[in-house]
């Protein structure tokens, strides 16, 4: 598992949201932090790296890096041999399959029970995450592309007053992130349609029917690529 400690993520507190605490417990930041490297395509499935081995590249003891591990194993995002080498769970059609429909579910509920949540200041910050994922697409940052896109998805579900539907959501992302990497380094994204912009456009309206539609269609396009990519 190849393994890049995550750059600081691209999704800037939106004014609901607490920025994390500077002085969060170690256990509390090194979980975060290979939290942030499943979904930004950190870990790259089939590749694995022992406990003391991570702990040396995130710069800690290997406890809390061990306690980290043993809770993302527990929610199925990582899994460790008896060896303590520690990799990405590997990904089954059935498995794969039960993600996706889950996904669009729950995203495409959260995204349409969002909207009335949406004021201006923060579609502008959903705009800008778009903004930002083109130009990590234009220059080729894959790093900064997956963390574009998973501002620009939590900028819209995090507006849900719900405490539920975003950490299942969030759960889900820990899962199928490793495997989004391969969908940016094996195909070209400019060539997909943009949902993105039909999200933002349906906002714009007030069309929650639409956005729910446009979230499910974006979901919809990068999983069938990664299916075919992934698991042929």
């Amino acid at each position: 598992m190849a393994y890049d400690t995550p750059a600081p993520p691209a999704d800037r507190p939106l004014p609901d949201e607490e920025p994390p605490s500077p002085r969060a417990p170690i256990h509390g930041q090194v979980y975060e932090a290979i939290r942030a490297g499943l979904v930004g395509g950190a870990f790259v499935p089939g590749r694995s790296v022992t406990l003391r081995g991570l702990a040396e590249m995130l710069g800690v003891s290997p406890m809390p890096v061990r306690a980290a591990v043993t809770r993302l194993v527990a929610e199925g995002a990582l899994a460790m041999t008896p060896t303590r080498r520690v990799s990405v769970p590997a990904m089954t059609r059935e498995r794969f399959d039960e993600l996706v429909r889950t996904r669009m579910l729950l995203e495409g509920e959260a995204a349409e029970r969002a909207l009335p949540g949406i004021d201006a200041a923060r579609l502008e910050a959903i705009r800008r995450h778009d903004e930002l994922l083109e130009a990590c697409l234009a220059s080729d940052d894959a790093a900064g592309y997956m963390a574009a896109n998973h501002a620009f998805h939590f900028a819209i579900y995090r507006a849900v007053p719900s405490s539920v539907l975003v950490p299942l959501i969030e759960s889900l992302w820990l899962q199928f992130g490793p495997f989004m990497r391969i969908v940016y380094a094996h195909v070209d994204l400019t060539t997909l349609v943009d949902q993105h912009e039909r999200a933002i456009a349906a906002i714009a309206r007030g069309d929650a029917a639409e956005l729910r539609a446009a979230i499910q269609a974006d979901i919809g396009d990068g999983m069938s690529i990664i299916g075919r990519t992934a698991l042929s």
